[in-house]
C-alpha cells in the first residue's frame, strides 16, 4: 500500500522558516521524481518544487531562492526547506508522485500559515 505522510507544517511569522518532510512507503522511492504542491484558500493547487530520481531540481518562480527541495533515498523521504516565508506562502502543502502507470499519489497535506 502506497502512503505519503507529510509533517512539519505550522504557524510562523513572516521571515521565518519551516522544514516539511514527506515520508513514503510502499514504493521504490529512489526511482521516482517527487513533488511538492500547495493550495491556498480559493486558489488552484500549484507546483512548488520538483526533484527527479537523478537529483535534478526545479522551483516555481515564486519560491526560487527561498525554498530548497531535497531527498534522502535511504529514509524514503523528501524535504522542503522554506526560508524567508511570506504571507502569500500560506497554504496546505502536499507531497506527490506519479507512478509509471500514471497513477497520482498524494499525501494528506500539511498546513503552513505565515502571519504576524
Amino acid at each position: 500500500q502506497v502512503q505519503l505522510v507529510e509533517s512539519g507544517g505550522g504557524s510562523v511569522q513572516p521571515g521565518g522558516s519551516l522544514r516539511l518532510s514527506c515520508a513514503a512507503s510502499g514504493i521504490i522511492f529512489s526511482i521516482y521524481a517527487m513533488y511538492w504542491y500547495r493550495q491556498a484558500p480559493g486558489k488552484q493547487r500549484e507546483l512548488v518544487a520538483r526533484i527527479t530520481s537523478g537529483g535534478s531540481i526545479n522551483y516555481a518562480d515564486s519560491v526560487k531562492g527561498r525554498f530548497t527541495i531535497s531527498r534522502d533515498n535511504a529514509k524514503n523521504t523528501v524535504y522542503l526547506q522554506m526560508n524567508s516565508l511570506k504571507a502569500e506562502d500560506t497554504a496546505v502543502y502536499y507531497c506527490h508522485f506519479r507512478s509509471f502507470t500514471t497513477l497520482d499519489y498524494w499525501g494528506q497535506g500539511t498546513q503552513v500559515t505565515v502571519s504576524s
